[in-house]
């Protein structure tokens, strides 16, 4: 247990006792009217997470929730703090409660050796501060689906079927895993996410919008690989067009995402198609033969991270080149990632050690953690006075490093 700088107020683990006063708290916050469904959901999210409340005497004035995940980064998979619930009532803003409650998430994350933390942010204008930054943007895509879909190449010719959700953990759920690896950002899922976070098979979710319950096509025979699959909702026409609503699409090459999209944008009785979250270099794209029918209506920030400990992280992930550099890396919240280090890395390895030398670049970790999965450029940093290169070529070099195929996206939300 800690105390913030106003004593009244303790830092300490909010106890099963008092999550409904954690959920009421977190509800004013955001101004939520919860439904009862929704307030299990909730419930079941804490009770799984590590809690880290401020208590002005027996009441809750502030929290922070740690739900371990563990996610794709590039090569790799590593232990994660996903920080939920995340709030601080008005009354007691501006009394470093939240850096109070910060301070004990890191020294949690050492204990469990969670490497990374990452959010999703509400107002993205606080967490900067704390180290996190954008892993990478997400789109928001939709299909004038009145007419048929223009695609520049053929689409799959392998069958595609309807199945049941409760079954998709067992047939999507390989070829997700299979392919988790391509984008950094992924959460690692089992049964239990599947059913809760994705398929909402237990009921939680609550829709506002008159969706309809999920539905999951596969591309692919029974008893054939699996060539793709997509979790997707649908609403009838009635006072606004009938419209998908697109949860998740996964597909194995271009002609299968060719297939899956066609048969979106062919459901009758529907005239768009809405991919809320998609990656910001999704194929769809590059596929479609008119923009105009497909349209990137919003371009946000996606899944945020921060680096807890960057030693651990920038050693497990993959090199796409050979780099060898000093960092002058400067980090006030977790004083042990702060210094100077060569930075030494390529295909075969890397390694991370304390160095007298002069530094090649200077940067706060939450310009690394901004690149470290690749999604953002040091370079761009560098001109956008972010970043201070001391040797010219180093921001390039290190780009070329940290390089992936795919920019990192994450679709859990």
């Amino acid at each position: 247990m800690t105390t913030d700088s106003c004593t009244t107020v303790n830092i300490r683990a909010i106890p099963e006792a008092d999550i409904d006063q954690a959920l009421d708290l977190s509800y004013l916050v955001f101004h939520v009217k919860a439904s009862e469904k929704a307030r299990r959901h909730d419930r079941d999210i804490l009770l799984g997470s590590a809690r880290i409340g401020a208590y002005d005497g027996d009441r809750l004035a502030g929290q922070i929730a740690a739900y371990p995940l563990t996610l794709s980064v590039p090569g790799s998979r590593l232990p994660c703090a996903a920080l939920d619930f995340v709030s601080v009532v008005a009354t007691h803003r501006r009394r470093g409660l939240l850096t109070s409650m910060f301070d004990e998430v890191w020294r949690g994350c050492a204990d469990a050796g969670q490497v990374l933390s990452c959010l999703w942010a509400s107002e993205s204008a606080i967490y900067g501060r704390f180290g996190y930054a954008s892993a990478g943007e997400t789109c928001r895509i939709e299909i004038d689906s009145s007419r048929p879909l223009a695609l520049r190449i053929a689409p799959d010719t392998r069958p595609l079927r309807l199945i049941d959700p409760a079954d998709a953990p067992a047939l999507a759920g390989p070829f997700y895993d299979a392919h988790l690896a391509h984008r950094a950002g992924r959460v690692v899922r089992d049964e239990a996410w599947w059913r809760k976070h994705v398929l909402h098979l237990d009921g939680e979710d609550d829709d506002d919008e008159g969706f309809g319950p999920p539905r999951v096509v596969v591309l692919g025979a029974p008893g054939e690989p699996v060539g793709g699959y997509a979790v997707y909702r649908t609403r009838g026409p009635g006072e606004s067009p009938g419209a998908v609503l697109v949860r998740e699409l996964e597909a194995d090459g271009a002609p299968a995402t060719a297939a899956l999209w066609s048969y979106l944008a062919s459901i009758d009785l529907t005239a768009t198609v809405r991919g809320p979250f998609r990656p910001a270099d999704d194929p769809l794209l590059l596929l479609t033969a008119d923009r105009d029918q497909v349209r990137v209506t919003r371009r946000e920030p996606g899944l945020w991270i921060r680096l807890v400990d960057v030693r651990a992280a920038l050693t497990a992930r993959s090199w796409a080149a050979p780099v060898d550099l000093v960092l002058d890396l400067r980090d006030t919240a977790v004083p042990a990632n702060a210094g100077r280090f060569r930075l030494t890395a390529g295909p075969d390895g890397s390694s991370w050690t304390p160095t007298d030398e002069a530094a090649d670049l200077t940067l706060d970790v939450r310009e690394l953690a901004a690149c470290y999965p690749g999604g953002t450029r040091l370079a761009h940093l560098v001109y956008a006075g972010l970043v201070t290169e001391h040797t010219p070529g180093a921001a390039r070099s290190l780009d070329a490093a940290l390089a992936t195929e795919w920019l990192p996206a994450t679709g859990e939300y």
